[in-house]
């Protein structure tokens, strides 16, 4: 959420960079109501005033024997008004609450402007894509050709975007998953978490999901509880409410999670293999850091995520997304995408992103700095360290040979009990 004293300090100022995010108009009711309120603040403020002073006055009035009644029903009037505007103030400040909480982030002056994808930033590339002597098949026919992807199956179990894993193939899963956590836990220093996989709307209101993006979310009926759509949201809210110390920051943290997404919006998009799923799983990065620290943060994490990658001998880029493609929460973003020969393109594996004091103050997340100065919101990073199924869709297809067989990368084959090779 952004500060509502800077957006009534500078309205301009965050209309452009709205206007950067492609959203326009969104301040209009702001400051129409946040007028309106004030308004109404002073009219009740004025009233409160003359009530306390003509209940004074009847007081005395009363002790002097004199006949009130009059000044009695004017006060009586005095506060059904007090009401009424009070009643007006919390509809009006309620307005306000939900149109602060559909404003996205306002994007970092490092962040390139433009409308879409198109204007993102290529940053660095990292290996070379494989020249091929054969032709290459997509990972939806490598998998299920190896038997180790059924996608018949699971729809008939779930419907469309599912995936079973079998055999190998979900020893490949669970191995990326295992090999992911060890060199963040064990190389970057990021503590392991094991949340749970729902959460309730304060956590999904926290992090940004909530209320914007309702429809992108499994919610579980007749409760109000949320499948996680990433171990962000889990991780994040840990210290939702809390007041950390300084001392206590930074604060590293992984997870896996199986992560659940309707992906309302995404009709037609990747619906082959398992780019884009209703349920996938991932290892999540979430950092909690003081102010100053938190650009600094978000270049460690890129690399962070970028060394499973490496380890992996994937071929990847890094772009930094315009400001009209970046995220909800986000102030900068770097997106991580690995090379795909059946897209002959670069897709997304990782989004890595500094969210300032957004998500601290929608969750309340604050610390209290050793130089005793007044306690302050914190900075939330996030990225993926990375996206297992679209790991596993990349090896297939990187690693893929001739005879129909995928080679398993050298720093895999210790998690996949010296396999070397499925096929």
């Amino acid at each position: 959420m952004l500060d509502a004293k800077m957006v009534r300090a500078k309205p301009e100022l965050v209309e452009i960079a709205l206007r950067h995010r492609n959203q326009i108009g969104l301040l209009e009711n702001f400051l129409a109501l946040d007028s309106q309120r004030r308004i109404l603040l002073v009219e009740a403020e004025e009233i409160k005033k003359f009530r306390n002073q003509a209940s004074q006055e009847v007081g005395q009035q009363m002790k002097q024997g004199q006949n009130s009644e009059k000044l009695v029903e004017r006060v009586r009037q005095a506060g059904q008004k007090i009401k009424e505007l009070d009643q007006k103030i919390s509809e009006v400040e309620a307005n306000i609450e939900n149109i602060m909480l559909n404003l996205p982030n306002l994007p970092d002056a490092s962040v390139p402007v433009g409308p879409n994808e198109e204007s993102n930033q290529l940053v660095r590339v990292w290996g070379e894509p494989r020249q091929f002597e054969f032709e290459p098949q997509a990972h939806w026919d490598i998998g299920p050709n190896l038997g180790i992807l059924d996608f018949e199956r699971a729809a008939k179990l779930s419907g469309a975007r599912f995936t079973v894993y079998r055999g190998v193939g979900a020893r490949l899963e669970r191995a990326l998953v295992n090999l992911f956590l060890d060199i963040h836990i064990y190389e970057h220093g990021y503590e392991e978490i094991f949340p749970p996989f729902m959460v309730n709307r304060e956590c999904m209101v926290g992090t940004g999901q909530l209320p914007k993006f309702a429809e992108d979310m499994f919610k579980i009926e007749g409760r109000e509880m949320y499948l996680v759509p990433t171990a962000e949201v889990p991780l994040t809210n840990l210290y939702r409410e809390e007041i950390l110390d300084e001392k206590d920051l930074p604060r590293y943290m992984t997870a896996y999670t199986a992560c659940f997404r309707a992906e309302a919006g995404s009709h037609g998009r990747d619906t082959r293999g398992v780019i884009r799923q209703h349920q996938f799983n991932k290892v999540e990065l979430v950092k909690l850091v003081t102010p100053e620290k938190s650009f600094e943060e978000l270049e460690t994490m890129t690399h962070n995520a970028e060394t499973v990658l490496q380890r992996l001998e994937l071929p990847y880029r890094v772009v930094l997304l315009s400001t009209g493609d970046m995220g909800f929460s986000s102030a900068k973003t770097y997106d991580l995408e690995v090379w795909m020969p059946s897209y002959n393109e670069y897709k997304e594996i990782s989004s890595c992103s500094n969210c300032l004091d957004f998500q601290a103050r929608r969750a309340n997340i604050r610390y209290r700095p050793a130089s005793k100065e007044r306690i302050r919101y914190v900075h939330t990073l996030n990225g993926s360290g990375v996206a297992v199924g679209r790991t596993v869709a990349a090896i297939l297809e990187n690693y893929q040979q001739r005879d129909g067989s995928v080679v398993i990368p050298t720093a895999l084959r210790p998690y996949m009990g010296g396999l070397d090779r499925i096929g």
